[in-house]
Order: C-alpha cells, then structure tokens, then sequence
C-alpha cells in the first residue's frame, strides 16, 4: 500500500469571480467561499483506498459548504463517506456539509472522507471547488483521517484465553482486503517508546476539551493493557491501529462487574465523544468466567458515543462484549465481535453491516439483549451479516432486555449454531412475542420460518433499512 497527498496552491478572491473547471460539478450554495485550500490524503491498496480529506477556509465565514472535484479516471468510485453526504455523477463528485459542520470560520478547517475503489488507475484529483470558488490555498501539515476499511478477517485474540474454535459449520469469512497503510513518521502511540506517548490513553489526555476537527490517533502494532476512555468533551477522536490487521493492536483489560461497580464500569473501553471512530484494531476483556465467582459480566467495549463508527475491529469478550448505550449510534462495518451471553445489549441504535458475530459458548445463550425505548422505531439491525457458534442448535438471536427491545437479522447467514425452533426467548419478565423481533430474508442451516420466527414482509422491511436506522433528526449517513 502506498500514502499519497495533494494540496492546491495560491489564494483566489471571489471579486475576481468564480472559476469554472471543466469537468467539475460546482453547485454553489447561498454563501461563495473567498478562498479555500484543500488536502487530499489517500491510502492505496489493489482495487481500493481510502481518501482522508482536509477543507480550510481562507475566506469570509460561511455556513454551508459544498465542495467539488472530479476523478480523472473513469473507474474512480466513492463507495462509503463520512462527515459530509457525497454524491457521484459519473468522474464529478459532490460532498455536501452535514449539520454539524457547516460553518467554517476564516481560517479553520472541516476533515471528511470515504472509502473509494477502482479498477484502471487511482489518480489524484487535479482542483476542487468549495461552494463554486476554485481552491488554490494552502495547508500545512495534512493528517489523515482513516475510514471504514474493506472486510475483516476475524481470527481469535493472541491474547485471550483459549476458547472454544468455531464449529466445522461456521460459514465463510469474508475475504481478507488490506488495511490503511501506516501514516508516515513517528506514530502517536507506541509502547516501546517509539511513538509521542506509550498509553493510549495519554495520547486522548492530550487532546484539547472542546476539540471542533478529527484528531488522528495512529497506534503501532502492540498490546496495550489499560482502560481507555475517550470523555464526552472530546469527540471528532479517531483511533487507528497500524497494523495490518486489527489483531495487531490489541487494547485489553481484564475487568468484571463483580470487583468494579458493576455491569456498566467494568469495560476495558468507554468511548463518550461524539463523532468518534475506531479502525483496525481489537477491543478485549479477557476476564473469563470460571463459574466460580458471581457477577460476570466483562464488558470490552462501553459506547455512549453518538455518530460512531467501527470499521475492521475486532470486539471480544465473554458476557455481555458490547454495550451500546441509549444515547448512541454507531455503524459497525466489516468487523467480528464475539461472546457467550448477551454480548451485543443496551438502548443504543446500532448497525452491524457485513460482520462477523461468533457465540463462543458450546452450551449457546443469546446474543442480543436490547432495551429500545418505546419511542424509538429503531434499536439493532444485523445486516448482511454471518452468525456462527461453537455448537449447533444452540444460540439464539436474542431476548428483551427492555419490553419494547426491537432487533432485526436481516439478508443474513445463520449457521446451525442457531436453535431453530426457538431463537428469541424471555428476559426479565419482558416476554420476546411483545418485543419488536423479526428476521428478513435470511439464509443458512439457521434461517427456517415457522411460528415462533416473526418475518418482516418486504412493505415493511423497506423502512428498515440501515440508513433509516442511523438517520436520526440530523440524517446521518455513514454509509453513503
């Protein structure tokens, strides 16, 4: 894989009047940017990359922005974008503010970016607009902003304890596609002292309260032992593992419920901040359950944090592995999480697109546990998705947390692990044929119908989609 950068040059005026590139789609909005410098950062692989993405205003204040470009080759494609909503009419391209970041003050800046692909060549665009004005401004040290990567390759942590390996009737995996390269220069986390801070954690102390733009935290290869938390004051975090896959940067704990305050306190990470991301990297609680102590609850990942988004991670764990709180979202992307009881709950609204979700337990239990509020049409969507265990006919989809707990499978592969004949069961009083449980076109050993199976019918699976999962108020899209 291979890092390359480009930056425009010069300072234009908006009283010397707009400059029309060929080729380039300039719609204008109701302000004109007097002038804008714009950073262009991919990372490369065969067939795809991801483009990290820096607009600086060096003009008046404007609120509301769009910014165009071109592709010069015609096999170019933006496939998922963040931070703005992207649109593509054959080689032009479009990204348009989403609302919280439509004003840029003079002299700030905004980070989007996407996952791209092509098949001929993955040239640089040559220009860019932002509202109509050509951008020939310059920045200064660009920093890339990593993305969703393409398709996992779940593997057990080398750094938990042995359990169960998946039963010969695991379905495929999805095929290996190479991560982000590493960023150039000194990474900002390393254990052996390599990199600005040994602990991840002091690289997030570091990191301004109030922070307005994405703050990059790349991490070399190593296992971390330590709790993290990236606090509510500080969203716009990213942290990126360097690695070439996201075994290679583990960051672990082991921390139960019983001996922390319980089931809430007991995550090797907490993650606050709006806007955060994690890629290419593994989350673990490697507390096992013995059956000797009481309370066993080992959260890994603990996510208050809305507009979230998991690309290539891996989330492992026993009981109760993720927990996504009632203030979240968050799109999980080509990932694999894995656990023995419950271990994706909570309140949250979630997406978990082309993943892979591995119940380790050979006894079974369920996987999901959620306590969607009544007022929310939206709770878990597992989407094109691979369901696997340990043994057969023994995992189930899930039971309510909460009454109104809603959960789909939805164009999903169920392995023989699932219970055929009963894969939602009750939870707490909360009975699972009044929570809102249905499955969608699924496929496997795992996926027959019958009564006590509640198929959504495709009027209804048409609102039930993974963007109108995450849209929310503000139409957050995540997934372009």
């Amino acid at each position: 894989m291979k890092s390359r950068t480009t930056t425009g040059v010069g300072v234009i005026s908006a009283l010397a009047g707009v400059v029309a590139l060929t080729g380039l789609v300039t719609a204008g909005t109701a302000q004109a940017a007097t002038g804008c410098a714009v950073t262009y950062t991919t990372n490369d692989w065969p067939g795809g990359f991801t483009a990290a993405v820096t607009i600086q205003n060096l003009g008046d204040a404007i609120n509301g922005w769009t910014l165009g470009f071109a592709f010069p080759d015609s096999s170019q494609k933006v496939d998922t974008g963040w931070s703005a909503t992207f649109s593509q009419s054959g080689q032009n391209v479009t990204a348009t503010n989403v609302d919280y970041n439509a004003a840029i003050t003079t002299g700030a800046s905004v980070s989007i970016g996407f996952n791209g692909t092509w098949s001929g060549s993955n040239p640089q665009p040559a220009a860019f607009t932002l509202n109509g004005v050509t951008c020939t401004g310059t920045t200064t040290n660009p920093s890339p902003t990593p993305s969703p990567t393409r398709s996992p390759s779940p593997s057990p942590s080398p750094t938990r304890s042995p359990s169960p390996s998946p039963s010969p009737t695991r379905s495929p995996s999805p095929s290996p596609s190479p991560s982000p390269s590493p960023t150039s220069g000194k990474p900002t986390v390393a254990a052996d002292g390599t990199g600005t801070y040994r602990t991840v954690q002091a690289a997030i102390d570091a990191v301004a309260s109030g922070n307005s733009s994405r703050k990059v935290i790349t991490i070399k290869p190593g296992t971390y032992r330590e709790i993290v938390t990236i606090p509510a004051n500080k969203p716009y975090i990213t942290l990126q593992g360097l690695g070439s896959s996201p075994g290679d940067v583990v960051i672990v704990n082991s921390h139960y419920a019983g001996g922390n305050g319980g089931t809430f306190n007991s995550a090797t990470a907490f993650v606050s901040g709006h806007d955060s991301a994690l890629t290419n990297l593994t989350i673990s609680n490697d507390y096992v359950e013995d059956g000797t102590t009481v309370n066993q609850q080992a959260v890994a990942l603990n996510l208050n944090a809305d507009r979230a988004v998991l690309s290539n991670v891996r989330l492992l764990g026993d009981q109760d592995t993720f927990l996504i709180n009632d203030s979240a979202r968050t799109y999980v992307k080509s990932s694999y999480i894995e656990g023995t009881v419950d271990f994706i709950f909570g309140g949250g609204t979630a997406v978990l697109n082309d993943c892979d979700i591995y119940e380790k337990r050979s006894s079974g239990a369920p996987i999901t546990a959620a306590r969607t509020d009544a007022a929310k049409t939206y709770g878990f969507l597992v989407y094109r998705s691979r369901i696997t265990g340990a043994t057969g006919n023994t995992t189930q989809l899930g039971r309510p947390w909460g009454p109104s707990a809603q959960v789909l499978y939805r164009e999903s592969s169920l392995s023989s692990t699932i219970k055929t004949s009963q894969p939602w069961t009750d939870m707490s009083g909360n009975s699972w044929k009044n929570a809102r449980f249905f499955e969608y076109k699924n496929t496997g050993a795992g996926a027959t119908v019958n009564s006590n199976r509640p198929q959504m019918s495709d009027s209804q699976a048409a609102n039930y989609t993974p963007q109108k999962y995450l849209a929310g108020s503000d139409g957050w899209n995540p997934i372009g």
